[in-house]
């Protein structure tokens, strides 16, 4: 015989209103949703970190040198002072970092065989013109990013406008569009570069041009594929219904869906631009003397290499650091915008 239910347990739960209208969530915007992601990434948030550092360091880091003074640059040449090997007080029975070289196979106190006055340190030594290393790294570092983001952001503005144009218009004008990024990415980045140098005054302004000719040309094409998937949804669709213009519709409504591929792609150009730049300075096609960049003051220690290792050492950290922190926080912003990513 099947066992009767009671007729008390088919009522509804007696619920208060005050619980059932309790979000048990807050609601969140995409970019704060996105930023919780990227703060559970570790490898982002501790590059983001670095980056930061390295930053106000390119800003502010040529006047913490105890050699600069009001009336000093970081191109000033103190030639008795040449060739000094790294000093840093409370080092001294440190190697690396206690002003001593080994010569001819003996531990030589340079800066005693030198004479150089008590209390006088170079951090990161001294160049062979008795330049002061650390805050020409500092300030190589600073107009090594001053060139990646102006060249970014130059690829940022033409790559996303003509891609978004291209894919958006279709039809004939993106198949023109298109082969012309095709005949324009044919030419090898080198070649347009050296072209471009050749004609314009050597300088940063010069080589942010060389490199914003050739950048952007990836940056187009991947907007363009995002816009062809988008725009034929239903939302995009429903404003061409109601009469938006394109300009519009392009600002309003697909930019922000392409932001996060946008972000993403930028922050992988920045090191690539950074790195494109070291390498022009390094083959004598970069900025010219006494201007430092990263680049250039690799060249300038790659000269004296076996000698004083130290001048092409340092330089080559800081430009490591600052790519592999790029593509880290490059990493977690495309997992944080990517929706297969969400929690």
């Amino acid at each position: 015989m099947a066992e009767k239910i009671a007729k008390e347990m088919f009522q509804p739960a007696h619920v208060q209103d005050a619980e059932a209208e309790k979000i048990s969530r807050p609601s969140l915007t995409f970019l704060q949703d996105s930023w919780l992601r990227v703060r559970k990434n570790k490898a982002a948030l501790v590059s983001l970190i670095v980056l930061g550092v390295i930053i106000i360091m390119a800003i502010f880091g040529q006047y913490f040198s105890p050699n600069l003074g009001p009336n000093r640059s970081v191109n000033y040449q103190d030639t008795p002072y040449a060739s000094l090997p790294p000093k840093v007080p409370g080092f001294d029975n440190m190697p690396f970092w206690n002003g001593h070289q080994n010569i001819g196979g003996q531990d030589v106190d340079v800066y005693k065989q030198k004479n150089v006055k008590e209390g006088t340190y170079y951090w990161l030594g001294s160049d062979t013109l008795g330049r002061d290393q650390f805050a020409r790294i500092w300030a190589g570092t600073r107009v090594s990013l001053i060139i990646a983001v102006v060249a970014a952001l130059c690829d940022l503005v033409i790559g996303v406008a003509y891609g978004m144009i291209s894919g958006f218009v279709g039809g004939r004008t993106d198949n023109i569009m298109q082969r012309i990024l095709e005949v324009i990415s044919a030419i090898p980045n080198l070649v347009v570069v050296i072209l471009m140098l050749l004609i314009l005054d050597p300088g940063i302004m010069s080589i942010i041009i060389a490199i914003a000719m050739t950048s952007w040309i990836t940056m187009a094409r991947v907007v363009r594929g995002q816009v062809l998937k988008l725009k034929d949804q239903e939302f995009v669709l429903a404003s061409l219904t109601l009469g938006e213009s394109m300009p519009k519709i392009l600002v309003k409504h697909l930019l922000p869906n392409v932001s996060g591929v946008i972000i993403i792609n930028v922050m992988f150009s920045i090191p690539s631009a950074i790195f494109f730049e070291a390498f022009l300075s390094f083959i004598g096609l970069g900025l010219p003397a006494p201007t430092a960049s990263l680049g250039t003051l690799i060249n300038d220690g790659y000269k004296t290499l076996q000698v004083l290792p130290y001048m092409v050492l340092y330089p080559s950290v800081v430009l490591c650091v600052i790519m592999i922190a790029f593509n880290l926080i490059a990493d977690g912003l495309r997992d944080a915008f990517d929706p297969k990513m969400r929690d």
